[in-house]
């Protein structure tokens, strides 16, 4: 048999599967794309439009007019710049808590580091709503109540556990030969850690930090359980007032959240690589 028409057959086997899962991914895709796709047309229709029946997908006339009013006429730019700042300082305390325990946990073995660390990630499993009547009293009680305080304290103590345990498998999968190396040169423990294993475990810090930054971009629950004022409120609970009872803008509801998910899609793009060889690493061991 000529060698080629092997080659041949053996191509053509693989081309149907492949045509196949590429028109699946293609399908899935779509369907994920069409709602951000469809609240980024209704954002550049005027109102009148937006409620036309049948509706079009296509704009029939563009205009800014929702975005002037979301940026220059609302609270919109308060709630972001706070969601902001709560965002960063919450992934930036979390990911320096949960590396330095992470590490302590996947180098110094200790008694009962095992229990206490299988203890860490069991607080994470408690379920969000059983823990806000305790917070909420403690809050009150000592003044953080309706503070961007309580939101960052809050966010910390909830997403650590789980940062800690993905980082300790990450930490695992680290070289011992190099930190056993550095050790020899004359190194102390702190040395290696903040000059080697830090600059080695990028891609699971960056991993874990863009989690972090997801959850609390996106939570609703506890930025509208611990603030009231104008002043404090976070971008989930401040695109609702956008929903009245007297009607829903929705020409204005989509310009504040196809705004809204612009940062979080910007920092995946640039941590996309870091994000995926972070988990991967992290779920081989811990």
């Amino acid at each position: 048999m000529n060698p080629r028409n092997t080659r041949d057959k053996k191509c053509n086997k693989h081309i149907a599967p492949r045509t196949a899962t590429y028109v699946i991914l293609l399908a899935a895709s779509c369907f994920a794309m069409f709602p951000i796709l469809w609240a980024i047309s209704t954002s550049l229709k005027p109102e009148s439009e937006v409620l036309m029946y049948p509706p079009s997908f296509i704009p029939l006339t563009f205009t800014w007019e929702n975005y002037n009013k979301v940026l220059f006429q609302s609270n919109y730019p308060i709630y972001f710049a706070n969601t902001i700042l709560v965002t960063a300082v919450t992934m930036a305390v979390s990911v320096l808590v949960a590396s330095h325990g992470a590490y302590a946990f996947a180098r110094l073995k200790f008694k009962y580091s095992e229990g206490i660390m299988f203890m860490i990630l069991m607080t994470s499993m408690i379920p969000a709503v059983a823990q806000l009547s305790p917070l909420y009293v403690l809050a009150v009680k000592t003044g953080l109540y309706n503070t961007k305080l309580v939101l960052i304290l809050i966010y910390t103590a909830w997403r650590t556990p789980i940062m800690t345990w993905l980082l300790k498998g990450f930490f695992e999968q680290t070289p011992r030969e190099i930190e056993e190396a550095a050790v020899m040169d004359g190194c102390s423990r702190i040395k290696i850690f903040y000059r080697l294993v830090l600059p080695m475990s990028k891609p699971g810090i960056a991993s874990v930090a863009l989690l972090s930054a997801v959850f609390v971009w996106n939570d609703y629950l506890v930025s509208s359980s611990f603030v009231s004022s104008e002043q404090h409120r976070m971008l989930s609970i401040g695109i609702y007032n956008y929903v009245t009872a007297y009607g829903t803008m929705y020409g204005q509801l989509m310009g504040g959240v196809c705004m809204a998910i612009v940062p979080i899609i910007i920092l995946f793009i640039c941590l996309q690589k870091q994000f995926v060889a972070g988990l991967t690493a992290g779920a081989v061991k811990g």
